[in-house]
């Protein structure tokens, strides 16, 4: 506005004195603002981490104090993590993906605040182990693995433990070949020679001769022998 005052001056007459103000605004702002973890406020170009009003002056184009305050709120992102030991495969039930490497594996999601959820998996696969064993036997085989005694080919297996803790499968590729016999009966007088062996008897009774069969098992012959005297008159 326009003021005014009076006073006589030397003369003693009025002396008028104009004043013509012009009165300028101090300003002020404010901001309110969510994050997460951190912010940088534009106005100051400080990063702050924690909740807070914070202020910042400078001078506005009258030339006058301005004021910018921000009302800051700092929500946090939260993390998890799991450890896990699994053969051969694992399904991690925060993703439901199957993972069959061990690895450090991760998934996001957002909190109840709205930040970043973090969760983070530490995943051990140990594997499954299998040996297999081929053996051919006469009539019988007796397993080391299980103390069983199979007399008929065939694939088995037997599982156990291995030192990771998973599954050790061992399997038996067996075949089984038979033996075989054969039974001859003969007589002779004073003698016989049996073709088998070349050997001659002068007596009766029952011999055998072993030789190995086509499979590579025991062939057995048996010879029932009735040996006859000779007589003189």
């Amino acid at each position: 506005g326009t003021y005014t005052a009076t006073s006589l001056n030397a003369n003693g007459c009025t002396h008028t004195d104009s004043l013509v103000l012009t009165i300028n605004n101090s300003t002020s702002n404010s901001t309110n603002v969510t994050a997460c973890d951190t912010y940088t406020w534009a106005a100051d170009g400080l990063t702050y981490t924690v909740s807070g009003a914070y202020t910042k002056t400078n001078m506005n184009v009258a030339g006058c104090v301005n004021t910018e305050t921000l009302n800051l709120t700092i929500n946090a992102s939260t993390s998890s993590s799991t450890s896990a030991t699994a053969c051969d495969t694992y399904t991690w039930a925060a993703n439901g993906l199957t993972y069959t490497s061990s690895g450090i594996y991760t998934k996001t999601t957002m909190n109840a605040a709205g930040c970043t959820h973090t969760e983070t998996l530490n995943l051990t696969i140990n594997a499954s182990t299998s040996s297999s064993t081929s053996v051919t036997a006469c009539d019988s085989y007796t397993w080391a693995a299980n103390g069983l005694t199979y007399t008929v080919s065939g694939a088995y297996t037997k599982t156990n433990m291995n030192a990771n803790g998973c599954v050790n499968t061992e399997t038996l590729n067996l075949t089984i070949n038979s033996s075989t016999s054969n039974s001859t009966t003969a007589s002779g007088c004073g003698s016989y020679t049996w073709t088998v062996n070349n050997v001659t008897y002068t007596a009766s009774g029952t011999y055998t001769s072993t030789s190995l069969n086509a499979a590579g098992c025991t062939h057995t012959e048996t010879l029932n022998l009735t040996i006859n005297q000779n007589t003189t008159a």
